[in-house]
């Protein structure tokens, strides 16, 4: 069910929303949070598809913010999608412009959950400073996406410049496999020393910083970058040891193999992780991330851009 509300306020759509409830139990009880998806001029679609696979495991109120490029005018349009256009949550996309634009947290207030927490995501553009932004300052979790930058690196360092408890990036998710692997090798004999690492990936792609800076800040050795452009993001990963290299390698961005001495090679399954298995799993926490704050704050640091 999708409820179209031109030109209309926030009180107009919080009582359409309790009419269809009572009506019609259109609208999921149950919910555990409050997402926000700062899309700012971009066409929000993805996202929201994204948050609504991710509300099936997460049921949630979905807010989409998105503004109406070219348009002077203060004025607030909305869409409500209820039932099978929503997942397993309710989505309200507001569609702002002119003056609205400037007060976004007053605007989405009356929409929150009560007693729920709040996690905001930005899916395109990374905000200067997320923990001081309108909508971050009233969130337990902050999620960014420098995969969408145009110049992600640059954008790693802004954002450890400003990095708060609850922030984090779906570069950093999008390597969880890599860094779960690679942390079940090294937990195995021989326990040697890694005296270098080297992280082959896509010469841009964020999450390949990322992964360099954990292994410099985990493993207190020299980390190389090989940034090979087109790749499909991280492509191998090399740990040197005195008995031997241990090398996890994905070529084709869909299976991994892993070369340790004295062992047979092994094969696994390591495909490209999809958007919504990424904000899935960032919004199983509400916590601080800790290891990636410390990444982002002084990993970044031991590598070379």
């Amino acid at each position: 069910m999708i409820i179209d509300m031109p030109d209309t306020s926030t009180r107009a759509i919080n009582r359409r929303l309790i009419k269809e409830r009572e009506e019609g139990g259109a609208v999921a009880l149950g919910r555990v949070l409050t997402l926000i998806i700062d899309a700012d001029a971009h066409d929000p679609e993805d996202a929201i598809a994204a948050a609504n696979a991710a509300s099936r495991e997460h049921p949630c109120r979905i807010i989409v913010m998105t503004e109406r490029a070219g348009a002077d005018e203060a004025n607030l349009d909305a869409q409500i999608r209820l039932g099978g256009d929503a997942g397993a949550s309710e989505v309200i996309v507001l569609r702002i412009s002119g003056g609205v634009t400037r007060h976004v947290d007053t605007l989405v207030m009356p929409l929150l959950l009560p007693d729920a927490p709040i996690v905001v995501w930005w899916p395109y553009d990374v905000p200067t400073n997320p923990s001081e932004h309108p909508l971050g300052r009233m969130a337990q979790r902050r999620i960014t996406d420098t995969t969408a930058c145009s110049r992600p690196s640059r954008a790693l360092r802004n954002l450890a410049q400003v990095y708060a408890e609850g922030d984090t990036d779906l570069a950093w998710t999008r390597a969880t496999l890599w860094r779960g692997l690679i942390a079940a090798t090294l937990d195995q004999p021989p326990y040697e020393p890694v005296h270098r690492a080297v992280v082959t990936g896509e010469s841009t792609h964020p999450s390949v910083d990322l992964i360099a800076a954990w292994l410099a800040q985990a493993l207190r050795c020299p980390v190389e970058i090989e940034r090979v452009p087109g790749a499909p993001a991280i492509t191998q990963v090399r740990l040197e040891r005195t008995s031997g290299d241990i090398v996890l390698d994905r070529p084709d961005g869909k299976t991994a193999s892993l070369r340790q001495p004295d062992q047979p090679e092994h094969r696994i399954a390591l495909p490209i992780r999809q958007l919504r298995e990424c904000l899935v799993e960032e919004l199983r926490r509400l916590d601080a991330d800790e290891v990636y704050g410390d990444v982002l704050q002084k990993g970044l640091t031991r590598i070379d851009t």
